[in-house]
């Protein structure tokens, strides 16, 4: 069976460095959790890979972006598998960060 989905080199860092920041700050359980919720959302995209929205405000790369709590997926909705670009918080300077990723 060939892979669903695949993360990015740094969307594989983002998420390590989210779940880094929550087993910090709240405890491991909550870290696994919101991890786990990403990971679902994901898998659910690489079904429905019209979910989520275009930020022209953001980028004008023809990616997708689907919020998982205060995350944001960042995601290539036309590869096989899904190519995940980012995932990152919502309250980062996404667009300059997407400018030096895409």
């Amino acid at each position: 069976m060939s892979a669903r989905y695949v993360l990015a080199p740094k969307a594989t860092r983002d998420l390590a460095e989210i779940w880094s920041y929550l087993h910090e700050q709240a405890g491991v359980g909550v870290a696994g959790h919101v991890e786990s919720a990403i990971r679902e959302k994901i898998v659910f995209l690489t079904t429905t890979p019209g979910a989520g929205h275009a930020r022209p405000d953001l980028t004008e790369e023809d990616v997708k972006f689907f919020s998982v709590y205060s995350y944001l997926i960042v995601y290539l909705p036309e590869t096989k598998p899904l190519q995940v670009v980012s995932i990152l918080h919502g309250r980062r300077d996404i667009a300059q960060i997407l400018k030096n990723r895409l």
